[in-house]
């Protein structure tokens, strides 16, 4: 008997036979209850992932509704962002529930989405059929949508966004539930925040990288050995990076500087900025380094701007002549005023005197008379070469500067023991250019034959000019050479004789802009000089201008 008693306690206690039903009924449920338990969890940390391996918002929304699909009997899910005070539709899943466009700006007025923005909560509506309260009411009656969730996205007290879920049965959401989708928006506004501060971030990078490649001007970033660690496009063209191995892109290297000379080391001796002008495969270059420090003020880096002034300098060259020129021209004006009148006397008066003059004063008095006539013709071509108003192009012929020039200074050339043979073209085309400016390359091209002779010691000094025209690719050019037998260029200056403030003269003897200047004028008139030199033997100038069409 109380055996008997002990088992109907413990059925009574374990409700085994009274409620057997009952009880696996309820173990049931509560197996149902953490499944969706742990799949809400699963949605949470799919959210959190999703901001880590960068997938897109409509990819997350269609993974969370498929996993809620699995939980509650939703078909649609939305998301609209608050910003600059405006709700804008952003995302909607699946697409072909949409019923407005993304990008929509929702109103104000009876609109359940700003309900939610303004009272900061969430709100449960069920769709009315036979009532159109608000706007919303209308787009998900066509939608076949019955129930509307909606959730705000709230992120360190601020709302960015409203969360909308829609289901075609009418769901009972009970407490548990909505702290889910409250935590679940919560998450899925710290995600969103951080995509956008992620993307602002990317986009400053990407704005300021474009921005380093797109700088006309040459910037390297170099270490303190002078390895180069990035560098712009300008650069990469300039130096023809891309030819160069990872292993040699070295700023040394690159310039073929001295290590002890070099601005790298300079910026690490003194951490100030560094300025100097480099000379780099024909042009000239001013170099700013500017060193980077880190937060204990340690330079790590060194920042290299690079410009080519070589146009510039060419330009200033150009203008420092011009200004020569233009003081000659004034200069030149006021001798001839004058000279004109004593000149005008003296062959005036030789004149008379030779009509009468015996045969022993007749050539004394034809000497004065030649020598007067040289003075007057010497000081118009000194005024018609140097005359500033009138660098207009026009038809003009490379034969006449070259006489113009000579007569300038063909006697002074002479006088030296230098032979001047012409070799000109009489038949030669017109150019469309300015004379005197044409002149003045002539001019150029003769001083520095007749400087390279003066050092030579040799029986017979020569200076030859010649004009010829030639036809290349159908085009016809006019050429002007000026060769002498002096002394040659050094095959290593041949690289740099045209740059501005370059010369192999003794100091005192040339500035260095005068081929500089003429490789100006020829680069305005279509053309360019180029130039033939063996040292001890001679140079060959040759002055190519295209000819008038």
């Amino acid at each position: 008997m109380e055996v008997k008693d002990r088992q109907q306690m413990i059925n009574l206690l374990t409700g085994v036979q009274s409620s057997k039903k009952s009880y696996y009924n309820e173990l049931k449920k509560t197996v149902i209850e953490l499944k969706k338990k742990n799949m809400q969890l699963e949605i949470i940390n799919d959210v959190t992932k999703s901001f880590n391996i960068d997938m897109s918002i409509d990819e997350m929304l269609k993974n969370v509704l498929d996993k809620l699909q699995t939980i509650f009997p939703i078909e649609r899910i939305s998301l609209s962002m608050y910003e600059n005070e405006k709700l804008i539709l952003s995302n909607v899943y699946p697409s072909h529930s949409l019923y407005f466009p993304i990008g929509f700006e929702f109103s104000k007025q009876h609109s359940l989405y700003w309900k939610v923005i303004e009272s900061l909560e969430k709100v449960f509506y069920q769709v009315d059929s036979s009532k159109e309260g608000y706007t919303e009411n209308k787009i998900y009656k066509s939608l076949g949508i019955r129930s509307v969730l909606f959730v705000p996205l709230i992120h360190k007290g601020k709302v960015i966004g409203v969360l909308c879920i829609g289901s075609k049965e009418i769901i009972e959401y009970d407490e548990d539930d909505l702290t889910f989708f409250q935590q679940f928006c919560d998450q899925l506004a710290v995600c969103i925040e951080n995509a956008r501060l992620y993307n602002e971030v990317l986009t400053s990078k990407k704005e300021w990288e474009e921005t380093f490649r797109a700088v006309s001007e040459m910037i390297l970033v170099v270490d303190l050995e002078g390895n180069i660690l990035k560098y712009n496009d300008a650069a990469k063209d300039f130096f023809q990076l891309h030819l160069y191995k990872s292993e040699k892109r070295n700023f040394h290297q690159l310039l073929s500087i001295d290590v002890h000379n070099s601005p790298v080391l300079k910026i690490v001796q003194t951490k100030k900025p560094v300025y100097q002008e480099i000379h780099f495969q024909k042009r000239i270059c001013e170099l700013r380094a500017y060193p980077v420090f880190n937060e204990s003020q340690h330079i790590y880096a060194i920042i290299i701007y690079i410009n080519d002034i070589t146009e510039k300098r060419r330009i200033e060259a150009q203008l420092v002549q011009s200004g020569k020129l233009a003081a000659i021209g004034e200069m030149a004006a006021g001798i001839a005023h004058e000279l004109n009148n004593p000149l005008t006397a003296i062959l005036g008066n030789a004149q008379l005197l030779l009509r009468t003059a015996d045969d022993r004063s007749h050539k004394l008095l034809s000497d004065i008379y030649s020598c007067g006539k040289r003075c007057k013709t010497i000081i118009q071509n000194l005024l018609t070469f140097s005359r500033q108003d009138e660098y207009m192009f026009e038809d003009c012929s490379v034969n006449e500067a070259v006489e113009q020039v000579l007569g300038l200074i063909g006697d002074q050339i002479k006088k030296q023991n230098i032979t001047i043979q012409k070799k000109l073209d009489h038949s030669l085309e017109l150019i469309e250019g300015n004379i005197q400016q044409i002149g003045q390359i002539v001019l150029n091209l003769l001083i520095n034959a007749k400087d390279a002779l003066e050092e030579m010691d040799i029986p017979k000094k020569v200076i030859s000019i010649e004009t010829k025209s030639v036809t290349e690719d159908g085009k016809k050019w006019i050429l002007l050479s000026v060769q002498d037998n002096g002394k040659g260029i050094e095959e290593q200056y041949l690289q740099e004789i045209f740059n501005p403030f370059f010369t192999t003269k003794r100091p005192g003897k040339g500035t260095g802009l005068g081929l500089s200047v003429s490789l100006g004028i020829a680069q305005a008139h279509g053309g360019t000089i180029e130039v033939i030199s063996h040292p001890g033997k001679g140079s060959t100038f040759m002055l190519k201008l295209p000819a008038k069409q």
